[in-house]
Protein backbone atom coordinates (compact mmCIF):
# COMPACT_ATOMS: atom_id res chain seq x y z
CA UNK A 1 0.00 0.00 0.00
CA UNK A 2 1.55 3.35 -0.88
CA UNK A 3 1.83 6.21 1.34
CA UNK A 4 -0.07 8.59 1.39
CA UNK A 5 1.05 12.29 0.02
CA UNK A 6 -0.50 13.94 2.75
CA UNK A 7 -1.36 13.07 6.28
CA UNK A 8 -3.53 14.83 8.39
CA UNK A 9 -3.12 14.63 12.63
CA UNK A 10 -5.23 16.24 15.41
CA UNK A 11 -4.69 19.62 16.60
CA UNK A 12 -3.23 18.03 19.72
CA UNK A 13 -0.51 15.67 18.24
CA UNK A 14 0.42 19.16 16.04
CA UNK A 15 0.79 21.83 18.64
CA UNK A 16 2.61 18.80 21.28
CA UNK A 17 4.38 18.71 18.15
CA UNK A 18 5.57 22.00 17.78
CA UNK A 19 6.29 22.56 21.65
CA UNK A 20 8.29 20.03 21.72
CA UNK A 21 10.49 21.92 18.44
CA UNK A 22 10.12 24.79 20.33
CA UNK A 23 11.72 23.84 23.42
CA UNK A 24 14.68 22.01 22.05
CA UNK A 25 15.48 25.16 20.05
CA UNK A 26 15.24 27.23 22.85
CA UNK A 27 17.23 24.73 25.03
CA UNK A 28 19.83 24.78 22.27
CA UNK A 29 19.91 28.63 22.00
CA UNK A 30 20.14 29.16 25.60
CA UNK A 31 23.10 26.51 25.79
CA UNK A 32 24.81 28.61 23.38
CA UNK A 33 24.95 25.54 21.11
CA UNK A 34 24.35 25.59 16.98
CA UNK A 35 22.25 23.28 15.11
CA UNK A 36 25.83 21.62 13.95
CA UNK A 37 26.96 21.08 17.30
CA UNK A 38 23.84 19.35 18.71
CA UNK A 39 23.15 17.28 15.59
CA UNK A 40 27.05 15.94 16.09
CA UNK A 41 26.58 14.99 19.37
CA UNK A 42 22.97 12.98 18.45
CA UNK A 43 24.89 11.96 15.17
CA UNK A 44 22.22 12.88 13.20
CA UNK A 45 21.94 15.27 10.00
CA UNK A 46 21.41 19.27 10.53
CA UNK A 47 18.95 19.33 8.69
CA UNK A 48 16.72 16.57 10.75
CA UNK A 49 17.50 18.87 13.86
CA UNK A 50 16.13 21.98 12.06
CA UNK A 51 13.17 19.59 11.16
CA UNK A 52 12.54 18.68 14.81
CA UNK A 53 12.76 22.08 15.98
CA UNK A 54 9.88 23.02 13.39
CA UNK A 55 7.94 20.96 14.72
CA UNK A 56 7.85 18.51 11.34
CA UNK A 57 5.82 15.74 12.04
CA UNK A 58 7.24 12.99 10.16
CA UNK A 59 10.39 13.26 12.08
CA UNK A 60 11.91 10.26 14.22
CA UNK A 61 10.75 10.26 17.72
CA UNK A 62 13.50 9.00 19.40
CA UNK A 63 15.72 11.33 17.41
CA UNK A 64 13.11 13.95 19.32
CA UNK A 65 13.88 12.56 22.97
CA UNK A 66 17.39 12.37 22.02
CA UNK A 67 17.89 15.74 21.08
CA UNK A 68 15.91 16.63 24.33
CA UNK A 69 18.12 14.46 26.45
CA UNK A 70 21.38 15.73 25.55
CA UNK A 71 20.01 18.99 26.09
CA UNK A 72 18.20 18.14 29.67
CA UNK A 73 14.83 18.79 28.83
CA UNK A 74 12.67 16.73 31.48
CA UNK A 75 9.46 15.72 28.85
CA UNK A 76 7.70 14.21 31.68
CA UNK A 77 6.76 15.28 35.18
CA UNK A 78 8.05 12.41 36.93
CA UNK A 79 11.59 12.22 38.25
CA UNK A 80 13.67 9.47 36.40
CA UNK A 81 13.32 6.88 39.06
CA UNK A 82 10.01 7.59 38.73
CA UNK A 83 9.70 7.39 35.19
CA UNK A 84 11.63 4.25 35.41
CA UNK A 85 8.67 3.00 37.87
CA UNK A 86 5.71 3.55 35.17
CA UNK A 87 7.75 1.72 32.54
CA UNK A 88 7.93 -1.06 34.64
CA UNK A 89 4.00 -1.24 35.56
CA UNK A 90 3.54 -0.73 32.12
CA UNK A 91 5.49 -3.67 30.92
CA UNK A 92 4.25 -5.71 33.52
CA UNK A 93 0.14 -5.03 31.73
CA UNK A 94 1.78 -6.38 28.98
CA UNK A 95 2.56 -9.99 30.72
CA UNK A 96 -1.27 -10.00 30.98
CA UNK A 97 -1.94 -10.07 27.53
CA UNK A 98 -1.94 -13.44 25.42
CA UNK A 99 1.77 -14.05 24.01
CA UNK A 100 0.48 -13.44 20.74
CA UNK A 101 -0.35 -9.77 21.42
CA UNK A 102 3.27 -8.98 23.24
CA UNK A 103 6.30 -7.93 20.91
CA UNK A 104 9.08 -10.67 20.96
CA UNK A 105 12.05 -9.35 22.16
CA UNK A 106 15.22 -10.38 19.91
CA UNK A 107 18.34 -11.99 21.50
CA UNK A 108 21.52 -10.36 20.87
CA UNK A 109 24.42 -12.65 19.54
CA UNK A 110 27.20 -10.94 21.05
CA UNK A 111 29.72 -14.55 20.92
CA UNK A 112 32.15 -12.57 19.04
Amino acid sequence: MAKPAHRSYSRYAREAVELLGLMVRNARIERGLTVADIAERAGVSRGLVHRIEQGEMGTSIGVAFELAAILGLRLFEAEPATLTRHLAVEHNKLTLLPQAARKKKQQVDDDF
